[in-house]
């Protein structure tokens, strides 16, 4: 059986209705408390790689169960006024997750473009998974 829609298509569809943002404007936004960055790589990734400094991680898996208030899985930083800015490798898993938060009601909600690997190229901080700055010494 063939598929009636593949990922390029579902990509250009969640680029098309999430506005992405650089990691220059992330950080600025994340800096002045306006926005939190949610990272929803594997983590394993975040082991390898490290994160972003004061990011929440929300496996891509479990996001909708996070976001829900009704959910016995949800976290209370999805309630906050706050923008979402959603991250992952290079932006497709998080431009298909802000697409979700927003069709759920989240929001506002963005798209880190290029995700981790467009913030690490742009030489922004990164930390390990306990905090320390990366690569770990």
């Amino acid at each position: 059986m063939a598929i009636t829609k593949g990922y390029k298509q579902l990509l250009d569809e969640a680029n098309a209705a999430v506005k992405g943002v650089s990691p220059e404007q992330a950080q600025a936004m994340a800096a002045s408390g306006e926005a939190l960055i949610i990272d929803l790589r594997d983590p394993r990734e975040l082991e390898r790689k490290g994160r972003i400094p004061g990011t929440k991680h929300c496996p891509r898996g479990m996001l909708e169960f996070w976001i829900d208030p009704e959910s016995p899985y949800h976290k209370p930083y999805f309630a906050e006024n706050r923008t979402f800015i959603f991250q992952c490798a290079s932006g497709w898993r998080s431009a298909l997750a802000a697409r979700t938060a927003k069709e759920m009601g989240l929001g506002p909600v963005l798209n880190l473009t290029g995700g981790f690997s467009a913030w690490k190229k742009s030489g922004l901080p990164v930390e390990t998974i306990d905090g320390t700055p990366w690569p770990a010494t």
